[in-house]
């Protein structure tokens, strides 16, 4: 039985009639009603994007800066509209601070190769105890490049930064802080600005891991002051192999480029080669054209979105889900407790293994995330293997919430028997 009552739901005007914007949403798997809740690892896409790639294969396929034709006119019309779309979206200052990548690991790397060249032995790199592996493992592989230090902040109990040992670690020897914005394994959100105003301080540039924020909330890089923001499209609503890099156009004026190919480059002989200018010298080669026209589609279908409703009702959904688990679910614990957090709800029960949890409501249609998340150090400084993971988007309801608890009972009952 239901212990904790619901509360008034909080959703933004139109979500009954967005969530039908979602084909994916209206399936049965294992002969049951599909209900998503795994948003943090990949979002499910409108049919506005679907529509908009079945487009531009099936009319415009073509390639995009290069051609004179009309459907290389097409193709890059489309391909650098949603350039525009990117730039007004995070309200970057110019489309030249845009760069187009594969998703928030290449653009982390990217920093990585270009800034990182101007470490050297002793510098320092500080990051937080709640990184993604992909804010983790660049660095690393740098420090080893370089000789620089990763330095790591840690974090409370509750999953919080700890601030003052964050100070602490700042240094004339820091070069770089890079911070997740939103922890995808913990949901914790961090004070972005206050971090990136401490570390200007101290004279290091800084880098947001914005993957988990952008789908929430409104960004505005301007506004965070950070010098790079890095996010994907596929946990915007997008498809997936499309990335985004923010980078103040005079560092990314000052930086070397990350490949090499065509398109990055204005001239080229066997003596020497000089560099397009921004954003293209980072972008070499053909890009994923097809997908950064979805990535521009789902854009255009965020702008429609009052994120202050959506973000009240995420959170409501959260709250609702964290009292149900606690009071309805017996031995389970919630891994992540911070005042400041987004609609990600990780979790453990004891004596049930995580993957056994996964595998069990997905039987009733309920699709969850368990593992690690990709953020190791985080189950190792909570003392667990694994946890299992519902993340929540504006599509989701309190009857989704229900259907997961109900699936988590049912778990605890098999390996009670």
């Amino acid at each position: 039985m239901n212990t904790v009552e619901r509360p008034t739901p909080r959703p933004w005007r139109d979500l009954a009639a967005a969530r039908h914007d979602f084909p994916a949403l209206y399936q049965l798997v294992h002969g049951k009603p599909l209900v998503y809740l795994d948003n943090a690892a990949s979002s499910q896409s409108p049919r506005a994007v679907h529509e908009a790639t079945a487009q531009q294969q099936a009319r415009d396929h073509s390639n995009v800066h290069r051609g004179v034709h009309a459907l290389s006119e097409r193709s890059t019309a489309a391909y650098e509209g949603a350039r525009h779309k990117v730039r007004r979206f995070i309200n970057a200052a110019s489309t030249e601070e845009i760069v187009f990548t594969r998703g928030t690991t290449e653009s982390i790397n990217l920093v990585a190769a270009s800034f990182g060249q101007q470490l050297k032995a002793g510098d320092e790199i500080l990051i937080t105890w709640m990184e993604h592996h992909s804010n983790i493992v660049p660095w690393q592989l740098l420090c080893e490049r370089t000789g620089a230090r990763l330095v790591v902040a840690p974090i409370h109990d509750d999953g919080s930064l700890d601030i003052r040992a964050f100070e602490q670690r700042l240094g004339a020897r820091t070069k770089i802080v890079a911070i997740a914005h939103v922890s995808n394994a913990l949901g914790t959100i961090n004070p972005v600005v206050e971090l990136t105003a401490k570390a200007h301080a101290a004279g290091a540039i800084v880098l947001v891991d914005g993957a988990q924020a952008v789908p929430h909330q409104r960004i505005d890089v301007q506004a965070l002051d950070c010098d790079f923001y890095a996010f994907s499209g596929h946990k915007m609503f997008g498809p997936t192999g499309t990335g985004v890099l923010y980078g103040k156009r005079v560092l990314l004026a000052a930086l070397p480029p990350y490949q090499g190919g065509g398109d990055m480059i204005l001239t080229v002989s066997f003596e020497r080669s000089t560099y397009n200018s921004l954003p293209y010298k980072f972008e070499a080669g053909t890009p994923n054209i097809t997908g950064v026209v979805g990535l521009g589609a789902a854009i255009d279908y965020l702008e429609g979105i009052d994120f202050d409703a959506v973000a009240l009702h995420e959170h409501a959904l959260l709250e609702y889900a964290t009292r149900r688990l606690l009071a309805d679910v017996p031995r389970a614990r919630v891994i992540g407790t911070a005042a400041a957090k987004a609609s990600v709800l990780s979790f453990v029960i004891d004596g049930i293994h995580p993957h056994d949890i996964g595998t069990i409501v997905d039987r009733d249609g309920v699709a969850i995330r368990t593992g690690h998340h990709c953020a190791m150090p985080i189950m190792e400084r909570f003392g667990v293997a694994a946890t299992a993971r519902a993340s929540f988007a504006f599509y989701n309801t309190f009857d989704d919430v229900d259907r997961l608890i109900a699936g988590l009972k049912r778990a605890v009952e098999i390996f009670r028997g």
